[in-house]
């Protein structure tokens, strides 16, 4: 097997551990705790099927890739819970040495394009960025909605919080943070968010 071909292959094999992953979040209808790489695959479903809605012309395959490799790094990482304050601190200092490790399995040209792409996703500027990033916020908001807010209940994660990172979502999609505007009000209502106003 020549040497460009056996990069490629153990880089493939070595993100399969983004399905031991876990994540805060539970799988719909209190389903159990899902992991790094069904997160990513449902949030590149859900870009390709709610591209209609983003607020700029976007190159739809870019996306769908960010969505597939933003979290690799978490195979190293960990996951950093969106609300965890403590842990953000670190986030961006422990995903930047897994992403160097991991990438580096890769064929050199091929390390630079998926370093390239996952550091526009994290740069926010690009349209492909801030529609990838609303993909994000919205997939795990959806879960929480379908399991009563019973993940921000457990980590006692306030309206506030969720806005915060919500807001963000605007950038890509005005049309879906009306809906998950209407969510959020929607849990406030029945106590599963708490409200500080």
């Amino acid at each position: 097997m020549d040497e460009r071909l056996k990069k490629q292959l153990d880089f493939s094999l070595e993100i399969d551990k983004e399905k031991n992953v876990l994540r805060q979040t539970h799988l719909s209808l209190h389903g159990r705790r899902e992991n790094d790489a069904e997160h990513a695959w449902h949030m590149a479903v859900m870009a390709y099927v709610l591209r209609e809605y983003s607020n700029e012309k976007i190159d739809i395959a870019k996306v769908m890739l960010m969505c597939l490799i933003h979290d690799i790094v978490e195979i190293d990482a960990g996951d950093t819970y969106a609300y965890d304050d403590e842990n953000i601190k670190t986030q961006k200092l422990r995903e930047n040495k897994a992403k160097e490790r991991i990438f580096s399995l890769l064929p050199d040209d091929q390390k630079a394009e998926l370093t390239a792409l996952f550091e526009e996703f994290e740069a926010y500027e690009s349209a492909e960025s801030k529609f990838a990033h609303a993909m994000d916020n919205l997939q795990p908001l959806m879960l929480n909605n379908s399991n009563g807010g019973e993940d921000w209940k457990e980590h006692d994660v306030s309206a506030e919080q969720v806005y915060s990172r919500q807001t963000k979502t605007r950038l890509g999609s005005e049309k879906l943070f009306k809906v998950i505007d209407k969510i959020i009000k929607e849990n406030i209502d029945k106590g599963s968010l708490k409200s500080d106003k």
